[in-house]
């Protein structure tokens, strides 16, 4: 893939890139990221940032011993952690010289025509102005993602961001995650697995390689980001899974370099 001049890229950020083992933000990780995604919009490309991690964030805020439990204490530690990560985010931002806006989004401002045509024009103008929308999942009033069994529309982060990829009409969507892409068998318990570069098929042998959730401070697993990679490149957006470890892997990836999993959507 040739590299292209200008880029719309959505970068999608995981808890356990964001965070440590306590859960307590990764201060070192959210820098390097920020660095290169300012540096990224310094070239031209325009960015969108989803975030994950304000239930984690939040309960090690509040000093709790695990993850709540309970829907409404998950919530208000959604809220908490939230609020403590656009802090950081603002904060790093600002130290090149980037401005970053908020915005947190339901099942419904992407299902309902109205709204979504709303989002679509916020997401616009603060592109147009050059500042990096950060966008998160409404957790603290939606419980698409922390509580199953009901419908939803987003459901997790990676959904999440190929939602938005789709809506802003998005060049490529780039998940960061704790894995270095998708492999032909479970690398943590098969270690000959090969790591696949190119997916321009999402075949039933392909969907078989998925496997389950990953650490407790996260909701995704591979099946989530293969259910992403089917929404971007349904709309002409290429996506990439990668790990989020080596965040200056993104310059690579936005010139169309072997990095991590690139699922090539049809042209």
């Amino acid at each position: 893939m040739a590299e292209r001049t200008k880029q719309r890229i959505v970068v999608k950020v995981g808890t356990s890139t964001l965070t440590h083992d306590s859960g307590a933000l990764d201060l070192r990780s959210m820098e390097h990221l920020v660095r290169t995604l300012a540096d990224l919009h310094g070239m031209g490309h325009e960015v969108i940032l989803v975030t994950s991690g304000a239930i984690a964030v939040g309960t090690a805020k509040l000093g709790l011993s695990e993850r709540p439990r309970e829907l409404r204490m998950k919530q208000a530690a959604a809220a908490v952690g939230q609020c403590r990560m656009m802090h950081i985010y603002d904060k790093l931002f600002s130290e090149y010289n980037r401005s970053v806006a908020q915005i947190l989004l339901t099942g419904g401002d992407v299902e309902i025509p109205q709204r979504a045509e709303h989002l679509r024009s916020t997401f616009s103008a603060l592109l147009e102005m050059g500042v990096i929308p950060v966008v998160n999942e409404n957790d603290s009033v939606s419980s698409a993602e922390i509580e199953t069994g009901r419908h939803k529309v987003l459901g997790d982060n990676d959904t999440l961001s190929a939602i938005v990829a789709r809506l802003c009409q998005a060049d490529l969507l780039v998940l960061l995650s704790d894995i270095d892409g998708l492999y032909d068998a479970d690398p943590h318990t098969h270690p000959d697995a090969t790591l696949i570069h190119q997916v321009r098929d999402l075949t039933p042998a392909i969907l078989e390689m998925a496997g389950g959730a990953g650490s407790w401070r996260g909701t995704g697993g591979m099946a989530t980001k293969l259910s992403a990679a089917r929404i971007a490149m349904g709309a002409g957006c290429d996506m990439v899974i990668t790990n989020g470890s080596r965040t200056e892997d993104l310059y690579g990836i936005v010139e169309g370099q072997d990095i991590g999993t690139r699922f090539l959507a049809a042209r």
